[in-house]
């Protein structure tokens, strides 16, 4: 006969009897309480098991414990009741009597359906709870997972091991092969950490109490690093002034000084997360004083890493072209505890794919996930995917205390972390079916495409890609991956004229007819006089303008009666007036070295401008997509709106210049006899707004698959072939890795979870060892009686977990079983997982 008891819990208040019952009894007692969670005794633990199979059936449309002489199942015997204590399937009979209510009114008398509306009624009006987070608040409860009632060290040996762990990322000595470390490059890379850093500053503290009135209860056991050692790090370095940027205005350094922090203990968290499966790490959170500064980051990075067993290591962040520069001479700063043997190890940096378009063209192609080898298709995005859930407590955080604060995010990230091992079966599986699905379109596509290059061709391009790959960081290496051509600059134009003009000089020419303005200046200023119309002031602008007559004068002498005849028409307003420039002369009018000066200068401002108008609509389109994927509410999109609309009007600035530039080159391409350039009409956005395919999914255009593309005839782009067939094989590689590293994380997790199932069991046989010495005098007392009682429920509760992991453990082995590898990537067969036959457990 089994034995069963209810759940004690705060939610079960009617149920407070602790004797145990047979199974009939147990349904007797809960004709009436049909919603009650009921735990049977197995042998080992107590294990959750439902009224319904214990053959408590609910009858409705008679009183009760009234049978019905004609009973209707519900439909298929399946029926679903929400309660406040959660959600439960019950077995439902509605009356089949003559005189029965329909079904839908029978319900409406199951009074525990408008206890849980009366219950989220109430709480949507205090909380503002939405019903679907109300609806998985009820489907699941948390754990507490750590096992310290069962270390003999007790709380004293305490380490950062009360965190949830990624059973996806490798753990030497957890879930990787015992020869791990012999992979060669080829399948090393796959046994390599990914982690992202990002800060949060919605999360705020405000400078309230203070860490001896109100310490946390951790102090580095789970997510937040240890509080005393990282203040005193950064007391000792307050003074340090952090280096500007050389790449894009980065706000996040170049403002970390100026944050605002009056009144404020933190401005908010920085965290580390794992790129892959979007988990927050043991030692990963820390609180930002002033700003996102690099000892910060620095201080959090190297604590979460102060264990780390792998020898690869990827890391992500937004400013990494940066952050890494001053990276291992700042360590040295550190405690040694904290010290990386970065030498012993390959390490990685990259920009995020969202935040890359925004970086200089260089930092696109080093810190670029898209094109290098052995990262597969991370994008580094991670920790911005989890902010969304964690930000709603900000409002709540922002007054408490700081051991309190600390406390309550490492609960929530603990929380965040266990769903996102649950959800691994599923979130796996999906990442698997569309890297399979990928890769087989992405191979295709390329080998159809290789078909119809030159064999020299392909032959060449393939040693370039694998030059590059083999030395991402070395400048003198081609890239293959970027177009070859010269870039053509203003800067450059000036400064070849100016060269020019003094070999002319040497030579004894000298065309210059002022001691201090050359023709190649005098024109490059009037240029620049065109840019500032829109910069300078009225009085500003005339004195500038009327400086650089008198020279123009020397050089031009006919423009003396357009000057004359502007100056009796009235038009004072400098804005409007001409500058005469030789592209607004007539032919006879203007000696024809000055318009050969005025076509390379325009020539080359053209190319300026459509390079800065690149930038910004690369820059409008990023903000564009982020803001409609992200961005909610009137505030948000206000801000968004304003953003938007500076980076509108730089680009219509830059449209401005360029068809000012494209009238002045069609102008003189006829008294120069040159070709014209394109008309401004062309110039159009370089990718679309509102595209929901990345550079990992991009499909290759019919016209790459012509016959000869690659040669000269016909005016063939042999670069833009080679780039594009580059970029081919680097996609068709990404995917080919991400399905490799996929099947590695699957065989981690089923690894991970039998360690993990072994380390509980082993706790409980630890208990039954060191319980078990017991003299005879000791034999029958009530202390040993209540040891006993104590060892045996750190046993059951030991069994539980390990039940609890062999349950994962079989439901993602059965779903994954179509797309998984019976191998690990060294050829190690899949360890024979101790599985029940199990479906998914229910959330204890």
């Amino acid at each position: 006969m089994s034995f069963v008891v209810p759940i004690l819990a705060s939610w079960q208040a009617d149920c407070f009897n602790l004797q145990l019952y047979c199974s009939p009894c147990i349904v007797q007692n809960h004709i009436q309480l049909p919603t009650h969670h009921i735990e049977e005794w197995n042998g080992q633990f107590f294990q959750c098991v439902s009224l319904k199979i214990m053959g408590l059936r609910v009858q409705l449309g008679h009183a009760i414990s009234e049978q019905c002489i004609l009973p209707r199942k519900a439909f298929n015997d399946e029926f679903v009741l929400i309660d406040t204590n959660g959600i439960h399937e019950i077995a439902l009979d509605f009356c089949g009597c003559t005189t029965s209510q329909t079904h839908t009114k029978q319900l409406l008398h199951a009074a525990t359906t408008f206890c849980i509306l009366h219950h989220y009624h109430i709480l949507s009006f205090e909380s503002k709870a939405s019903a679907y987070k109300f609806y998985h608040s009820l489907t699941k409860v948390m754990l507490k997972r750590s096992g310290r009632g069962h270390d003999p060290s007790g709380v004293a040996g305490t380490s950062e091991d009360h965190a949830v762990l990624c059973p996806a990322c490798p753990q030497p000595g957890k879930n990787l092969p015992d020869n791990w470390q012999d992979a060669p490059k080829s399948k090393g890379w796959l046994y390599g950490l990914f982690l992202a850093i990002d800060a949060n500053f919605h999360l705020k503290r405000r400078a309230v109490s203070s860490d001896e009135t109100d310490p946390g209860l951790s102090r580095g056991w789970a997510y937040f690093i240890e509080e005393t050692s990282y203040k005193s790090y950064i007391l000792d370095r307050i003074g340090d002034v952090q280096e500007k940027s050389t790449c894009s205005n980065h706000n996040t350094m170049n403002m970390a000084e100026t944050k605002l922090s009056q009144g404020l203990a933190a401005i908010g968290v920085g965290t580390v997360d794992c790129a892959h499966h979007n988990m927050k790490r043991p030692n990963g959170v820390s609180d930002l004083q002033k700003g996102e500064k690099y000892l910060n980051i620095d201080y959090l990075f190297f604590s979460t890493l102060r264990h780390l067993m792998v020898d690869v290591l990827n890391m992500s962040y937004d400013i990494a072209c940066q952050w890494h520069k001053h990276l291992w001479s700042c360590m040295l700063s550190l405690p040694p505890s904290h010290h990386l043997n970065y030498l012993a190890r390959t390490i990685c940096f990259f920009v995020p794919k969202f935040h890359l378009p925004v970086h200089i063209s260089k930092c696109q192609t080093i810190f670029s996930f898209n094109f290098t080898r052995f990262v597969g298709r991370t994008d580094g995005e991670a920790p911005e995917r989890g902010w969304a859930n964690i930000n709603p407590i900000a409002s709540s955080m922002k007054s408490m205390g700081p051991g309190c604060c600390w406390d309550t995010l490492d609960d929530h990230f603990g929380d965040w972390n266990w769903k996102k091992v649950v959800g691994l079966g599923s979130s796996l599986l999906l990442k698997m079916k569309e890297a399979q699905t990928q890769k087989v379109e992405h191979s295709t596509a390329f080998e159809e495409f290789d078909s119809v290059i030159i064999s020299e061709n392909c032959m060449a391009w393939k040693a370039e890609m694998e030059a590059w790959e083999e030395n991402p960081n070395d400048m003198t290496v081609t890239n293959p991956l970027k177009l070859k051509g010269i870039a053509i600059t203003q800067a450059s134009a000036c400064l070849s004229l100016v060269q020019l003009e003094a070999e002319e000089l040497e030579r004894g020419v000298d065309l210059s007819l002022h001691p201090d303005v050359s023709p190649s200046v005098l024109i490059a200023s009037g240029m620049d006089l065109e840019e500032e119309h829109v910069l300078c002031t009225q009085m500003s602008l005339h004195q500038k303008i009327d400086s650089w007559r008198q020279t123009q004068l020397l050089y031009i002498p006919s423009v003396h009666l357009l000057i004359t005849a502007s100056a009796t028409s009235g038009l004072d307003n400098a804005e409007l007036t001409k500058l005469w420039l030789p592209s607004a002369l007539n032919t006879n009018a203007c000696d024809p070295h000055l318009q050969h000066i005025q076509w390379e200068l325009r020539f080359t401002q053209a190319h300026d401008a459509l390079e800065e108008l690149r930038q910004c609509l690369h820059v409008h389109c990023s903000l564009l997509n982020f803001k409609r994927e992200w961005i909610r509410g009137q505030g948000a999109n206000t801000r968004a709106q304003n953003v938007l609309a500076r980076v509108h009007a730089r680009q219509a600035t830059c449209v401005k210049r360029y068809r000012t530039t494209w009238g002045a080159l069609k102008s003189l391409a006829v008294s120069l006899k040159k070709r014209e350039t394109n008309p401004y009409n062309d110039v159009k956005p370089l990718i679309d707004p509102f595209a929901t395919q990345g550079e990992g999914r991009q499909k290759l255009m019919w016209i790459w698959m012509m016959d000869g593309v690659d040669s000269h005839a016909d005016g063939g782009d042999v670069d833009s072939v080679c780039v594009e067939w580059c970029k081919s094989h680097a996609r068709a590689l990404c995917w080919s890795e991400e399905v490799n590293l996929l099947q590695e994380e699957m065989y981690w997790v089923l690894q991970f979870f039998n360690w993990q199932a072994n380390w509980w069991e082993g706790q409980g046989v630890f208990q039954v060892n060191e319980s078990a010495p017991c003299n005879a005098e000791e034999a029958g007392t009530a202390a040993h009686h209540e040891a006993a009682a104590r060892d045996e429920s750190l046993c059951a509760y030991a069994s539980q977990q390990a039940d609890i992991c062999h349950c994962l453990a079989a439901h993602f082995h059965s779903i994954w079983a179509l797309v998984m590898s019976p191998q690990d990537a060294l050829g190690n067969p899949a360890a024979a997982l101790p599985l029940p036959d199990l479906s998914i457990p229910d959330m204890p």
